[in-house]
């Protein structure tokens, strides 16, 4: 084999080596998440999230463009449009899928900046009604990493999609 093919061949290998390497590093700095390109398989409740919020889009390594902030009956058109463009079944997350990404430990926003980058510090919509309040429906906020169910559906708020795996 001629030397530079040699030499192709050997870099060749350890750019794959250091794919190994950083997916193995980056799955075990943090157990729960797996990021592939724009969707992150969470472990722990067994969904696919999208890992940027709704009018943001991946460009390969962060989330570019401004945020679209919606209300209860406006999400169900972009949920239509994401099942259109993106394929599946997205929805809005339920209380515990959403409160499930919160890291407690991030200084603001509470998430894991490095799996969902550009995350506002602010509240996001799930799916679920405050069942002891039926006007209100419940939200996660990622400034103080609490939930609260006192968000009225015509009120505009930030939305994550996901899906079931």
């Amino acid at each position: 084999m001629p030397v530079f093919c040699t030499i192709k061949f050997i870099f060749s290998l350890m750019g794959i080596m250091c794919s190994i390497l950083t997916t193995t590093l980056a799955f075990a700095n943090n157990a729960q998440f797996i990021a592939k390109d724009h969707i992150v398989i969470d472990l722990q409740s067994g969904v696919e999230w999208l890992r940027c919020s709704v009018g943001q889009r991946w460009d390969g390594a962060q989330c570019v463009g401004e945020i679209v902030k919606l209300n209860q009956e406006m999400s169900v058109q972009a949920i239509e449009l994401a099942d259109e463009q993106l394929g599946g079944n997205w929805r809005l997350p339920t209380r515990e899928e959403l409160e499930n990404i919160v890291c407690h430990e991030c200084s603001r926003p509470k998430i894991d900046a490095s799996i969902f980058p550009n995350t506002p510090a602010e509240p996001f919509w799930t799916g679920e009604q405050n069942k002891y309040s039926p006007r209100h429906v419940w939200s996660v906020n990622f400034f103080t990493g609490h939930t609260y169910g006192r968000f009225m559906p015509f009120q505009d708020l930030v939305i994550r999609l996901v899906r079931d795996r």
